[in-house]
Parts: C-alpha cells; structure tokens; sequence
C-alpha cells in the first residue's frame, strides 16, 4: 500500500464515503445527521468562485468597521445629558438601575455616585446633532453620519463581548463578521484578500484588552475567509517576502511544483481545506507586488495627508490605517477592519479619553471625507463603534476633574455613514441617566442584519451546516433596522 492509499484509508472522508453502502453506514447516518460542506466536498472541488451574486440588489460593495476597543463612553461622546449636572455626585436611583448586574470592578462599591461630563456638547449639522467637544472634527461630517444612541449588548466583559460583536456570539470560535461576508460574496479584487485587519493602539497606556486573531478569524468557515493583518512597519504581511537568495521566477517555478503535489492530494483526498492552501499560495504570490504598492503612501498628495493628520506620516497609528482602509476600498476589498485599542477607561477617563478621540477623531472624519469626495462612499458602508458603553455611575472617587466608569451594556453609541445609511440623523434614545433605552433598541444581532442587508444578503439565508446544524453570524435573531435606511 502506497502513501496515497494509506492517507485513503484513515482519511474520514474516505471511510465516509466506503461505508454508504452497508446498514453501519445507515445507523451511523441516522446518528450524526447531515454531513457537513466539509465532509461532502467532492474530491474533484473546485476553486471558490471570484465574486458571487448576492441575494438581492445590494446598496454597499464593501465595508470599512472602524471598531473602538475598550469601549467609549457615550457620556464623553454622543449621549448629551444635560441633567446630570444638577444630579452630580447623588446616588444612583434604584428604579433606573433596576437591580441590573454590575461587574465586580464595582459590585462591591459602598456607593454609586452620579457623574455628568466635564466635556461640553454643542449642537452641529442640519438636525442639531449634540456631538461631545472631544469630536470638532467628527463634528463637521456629522451629516453624512447616522448615529444611534440605542445599541445594547448582552455581554458585560470586554472579550466575550467584542468577540459576540465580531462573530454573533460570545464564546469563541465562530466565523467573523468579514470572513461571513467574503464566504457570502467573494473577491472583488484578485491580488488582495477580501477581508484585512489592522491594529493601533494608545502607545502611552502599557497594557490593554487583548486583541486574539480569533476575532477575525474564519471558525469552521474555510480558512480561505480568515482576515490577513496588515502590520504597520517594513515587513506588512508576516511570510510575504522571498526568503534570501530566492527570485520572483524561482519562487513561480516552487509554487507550480507545490501546486502540482497539492492538486494530486486534492484529486485523492478530496479536503477543500487543500484548495484553499492552493489558492492562498496564489494570492501570496500577487500580494508581493500589490502590497507593497498598497501601503506606499509617497503619491499620496499632501493636502491628503493633512486631512488625516500628522499621525498619518507614522506606520501603525489608526491615522495612517484609515488611509490605508481607503486605499484598500479604493482596490475593491470588501470587507477592512480597524481595531482601535485603548478606550477601557475605569479610571483618569477625562486624560485618557480625551487622547483617544485626539488619535482618532481626526482621522475617522477624514476617511468619511475622502471616501465621499472620490465618490466611494456611495457603495462603501463605515461603521464606528465599541463593544458596550459606560456607566452613569463613577468607578472609584469622584473629584471635580476626575472620575472614571465601569462597564455598561444596556445603551451606547455608535454611527454608520454610506451606502444605503440615511445621513444627518439620530436614531433611538436612552433616558436621563443613558442608563436604559427609551427608543427604538438595537441589538447587536440587529446591526449584524443590516450591515448583511446593506450588502445584499438575507441574514436568514447566508448560512452554513457544521456539525449538523445550519449556522448564521446573527444566530437565531436579528432584525433589519430599516427605520435607518434610504
């Protein structure tokens, strides 16, 4: 028996495939249920299709998801609450709390005194949006921004509710929301992957809430819809360079010689997984050219630069990767992520939110401005927003220029521009305290909808069988929120 007939034999798609023929197979059928896409690929699979149609007529080609890790305050950004200020320092009422569970950074504090913004709001746009004056530059695009001030989440910690924001629930392992969009739609362009990642961080705080690739990862999807980070420095895509003392024509004539062996095994064993490796040895081998093309900036004119801000000249700030996220739109990416670390302020939260909307504020509006100025924005959907929000309440001791807040997943803030996104309004509403929605709620399920609707797929419909059941990135819920929509 020779090794091909030996990976045969303990390979359990082949055992599979031999047992349909006997009652075991029968009884083993009726116990497991329906095979998996995995287990009933074809030996012969083909290579996943450039571009798929979507379920409808979509009004968005691509997604850029501005996403602030640590979670901003709404207080400090959108949410205007005026009130507060006679209320500064008075504890909490129990009839708004509503015996709401509290992290146990703050369960066990003997009181709950109230804190308004030190900030000032000032209304701005045709609506008379409140946009924080942490926000001048947000500010000035806010009528092409729908904000909605009534997101809720059930997840009250940082890692399962970022990873129930990215992938629709909160225990690890399931699909992200790009690797869903690039298994639903495909490639729009053939050099680069459908869904990029990209990381900055506040480099004065030392530690933050962890970032695990997991959040973009493709779960039991093919790996071939996993995102690619894009790193900031001089090596961008870990693994992308010809090693030394290898050429672009030797590394062809390596690559047809893998893809050979690779199809053989493909032939034999049938594991789509090994068309995926084919095809990602592919599109590595264009990335060499086009990323390096992608994140050369030099051409960039400089009135450009300016718009994004000085920190656009250095790599790795979230100023520089949201005009890389332009570029990438402009190269028909489908699906660009930013994660943005360092909004988890229980403590110092006027110092330290006020550098995070200094990093950040500038470099969000530009992207709006430059995507709309080259007439991208009216197919490409940005979203910007955290995992939950903060409390009314302060987290330690209150002073008259200090404070900090807890978690707080019941009302928080958020704002998509673009395709499909009716702009210059608000939607929903939270109470005095921005303790509890009193308008129009929003669940994560629900964003997760629309964001697939903007896209043209039926939340309901893009699915996919694993272990004998048919998933989706919004679960069992979720609801379009057309009430945004134009």
């Amino acid at each position: 028996m020779d090794a091909i007939e030996v990976a045969q034999a303990f390979n359990r798609r082949h055992f599979l495939k031999g047992s349909t023929s006997g009652l075991g197979a029968l009884a083993l059928s009726s116990l497991v249920g329906a095979p998996t896409k995995a287990v009933s690929a074809s030996p012969t699979v083909a290579a996943e299709p450039f571009a798929r149609q979507p379920h409808f007529a979509p009004k968005a080609k691509r997604v850029v998801y501005l996403f602030q890790s640590g979670a901003p305050s709404q207080f400090e950004t959108f949410d205007y609450k005026p009130k507060l200020s006679e209320l500064r320092g008075q504890e909490l009422p129990a009839s708004v709390r509503m015996g709401q569970r509290l992290t146990t950074m703050t369960s066990g504090q003997q009181s709950f005194p109230m804190v308004s913004s030190i900030f000032p709001f000032h209304q701005y746009g045709q609506q008379g949006a409140w946009i924080s004056d942490l926000l001048p530059h947000t500010a000035r695009v806010v009528d092409d921004l729908c904000i909605v001030r009534s997101m809720f989440t059930e997840a009250i910690n940082h890692d399962p509710a970022v990873t129930f924001f990215q992938t629709g629930s909160p225990l690890a392992g399931r699909p992200s929301a790009g690797a869903w969009v690039a298994y639903g739609l495909g490639k729009l362009n053939e050099d680069l992957p459908a869904f990029v990642v990209m990381i900055s961080k506040d480099p004065t705080r030392a530690a933050d809430q962890p970032l695990y690739d997991r959040l973009w990862g493709s779960g039991f999807l093919p790996s071939q819809y996993q995102g690619v980070k894009l790193r900031g420095g001089n090596d961008p895509v870990l693994y992308l360079a010809n090693p030394a003392g290898c050429d672009r024509g030797t590394r062809r004539e390596m690559l047809d010689d893998l893809s050979a062996l690779n199809q053989q095994s493909l032939a034999n064993i049938g594991d789509p997984e090994i068309q995926t490796r084919i095809t990602q040895y592919e599109l590595a081998f264009r990335m060499q050219s086009a990323v390096p093309e992608l994140t050369d900036i030099s051409g960039e004119p400089e009135h450009i630069l300016n718009m994004y801000g000085p920190e656009v000249r250095k790599p790795g700030t979230y100023a520089r990767n949201c005009l890389l996220a332009r570029r990438l739109i402009e190269r028909d990416v489908r699906f660009v992520q930013l994660f943005h670390m360092g909004w988890d302020q229980h403590n110092e939260l006027p110092v330290n939110i006020a550098k995070q909307c200094s990093a950040t504020d500038q470099a969000s509006a530009a992207l709006v401005q430059d995507l709309k100025q080259r007439g991208l924005l009216d197919d490409t959907l940005v979203v910007w927003g955290g995992e939950f929000g903060r409390t009314v309440y302060s987290q330690g001791a209150l002073t008259a220029t200090n404070y900090g807040r807890d978690h707080h997943p019941r009302c928080f803030s958020i704002w998509l521009a673009g395709a499909g996104v009716r702009p210059g309004m608000t939607y929903g509403a939270t109470d005095d305290f921005s303790y509890n929605i009193t308008e129009n709620p929003v669940h994560v399920h629900d964003l997760q909808a629309t964001m697939l609707h903007l896209l043209g797929m039926d939340h309901k419909r893009l699915t996919y069988r694993f272990q004998g059941r048919d998933y989706r990135l919004t679960d069992v819920s979720g609801d379009v929120v057309n009430s945004i929509l134009s």
